[in-house]
């Protein structure tokens, strides 16, 4: 495996890095504590190219590759991890499926604008009764009666940048009669501005808080048969395909939360005395900063080792879950598993909301939840290893 960064790979990091220290720095507690939506702040990351890091130029990307897309949502995430999760939902699970099964026509009108970070996309799969059970979906989409368009009902939960997207990605039953249930899923794309359409109320959240989520509705929507993509039936395949995308980036998103809260750690045990020593110079404290740092480094491995696999895809036409369920299986129990440790370094001052430690833990914890528990990852890998269902 190739971990040598081009200087491209370098430039892009480094921007990110600096973007997210000069301007989401200081004010993501602001917004952590709102609840706000930061618009000002997402709209420049989209000016600079962060929203289709991996999308061509000729539909408003910056043309990159999976590698500098990882490394540039390390640094956001690093900082903010409610900006992460915003920044990933835009290129791995909207921008990703319309480039990979869209027609030029609707990559041109469905694409560019969310990849130029002129608007936010989102994307919609979960449903009140369906989470982990993705196969179980029941917002209709039928056919009118002059196969023009197709007429939508039915509630999706726990849209990610829902309660602000422009455009989003939707699964739902074309063929309520298909045997088994999924092989009926079609993929559409909406437009949030046209009559039919409605959301719920945000969710208010134990962490990401600055990302607004929320129920969207559909009361006869209409949507021309146009917008849907790929073919009648194969939606649950597109938005699996598009899962293994996703989960690189929650992934990336769960090793910045790691690192930030691994440097406060080490900083704090540096400078804070007990009993005459810098806490740093005890054995337990340092088995815990041993043990953060090997975890950080290893889902790294896991998650770059997948962001290659991903490129290979490219050419082979290979599935990548395999290696995208265990990097995100591995990197956000880490993340858990490090804020925790954060915490506990600092003592009381960790459950302060003076230092952001209690933040990177409330953060932390829904890396394990959205797009695939680690239970489900974990039934994924076995599957996929054994052979057996």
């Amino acid at each position: 495996m190739d971990l040598h960064l081009s200087d491209e790979h370098r430039m892009i990091r480094d921007m990110a890095r600096d973007f997210a220290q000069k301007e989401i720095a200081p004010i993501a507690a602001r917004y952590d504590e709102s609840g706000e939506f930061p618009y000002e702040t997402i709209m420049k990351m989209g000016a600079q190219g962060f929203m289709g890091i991996e999308v061509p130029e000729e539909y408003g990307g910056v043309g990159m590759d999976t590698l500098a897309y990882v490394l540039a949502l390390e640094e956001i995430s690093k900082v903010d991890a409610s900006h992460g999760v915003i920044m990933s939902v835009c290129n791995s699970l909207y921008c990703y499926g319309i480039l990979h099964y869209g027609t030029e026509e609707q990559k041109q009108k469905y694409l560019r604008p969310v990849a130029s970070g002129e608007v936010i996309g989102a994307y919609a799969l979960t449903e009140p009764q369906s989470g982990s059970d993705a196969a179980n979906i029941r917002v209709t989409a039928l056919l009118s009666p002059d196969g023009s368009h197709y007429v939508i009902n039915g509630t999706k939960s726990w849209i990610t940048s829902g309660p602000v997207a422009k455009y989003i990605l939707l699964f739902a039953q074309t063929d309520p009669e298909a045997k088994p249930r999924y092989r009926g899923v079609s993929a559409l794309i909406i437009d949030t501005d046209e009559p039919g359409f409605s959301r719920g109320k945000t969710e208010p959240k134990l962490g990401i808080r600055a990302s607004a989520t929320c129920e969207i509705h559909f009361e006869d929507y209409k949507c021309p048969v146009e917008r849907r993509l790929g073919k009648e039936g194969e939606g649950f395949k597109i938005a699996m395909a598009v899962l293994d995308a996703g989960r690189i980036g929650i992934a990336a998103q769960a090793l910045g939360i790691a690192e930030a809260a691994y440097e406060a750690a080490r900083e704090y045990a540096r400078e804070r005395e007990a009993f005459g020593k810098k806490i740093g110079q005890f054995q337990m404290i340092q088995q815990k900063l041993a043990d953060m740092k090997t975890r950080i480094e290893a889902s790294r491995l896991l998650i770059y080792k997948a962001a290659l696999a991903k490129e290979a895809a490219k050419e082979t036409g290979k599935r990548y879950t395999l290696e995208s369920c265990m990097a995100k299986t591995f990197a956000s129990e880490t993340a858990m598993w490090v804020t925790t440790q954060a915490i506990q370094i600092h003592g009381g001052m960790g459950y302060s909301k003076e230092l952001p430690i209690e933040r990177y833990f409330r953060d932390a914890k829904v890396t394990e939840i959205y797009e695939g528990t680690s239970e489900i990852q974990r039934m994924v890998i076995a599957r996929l290893e054994t052979g057996l269902r």
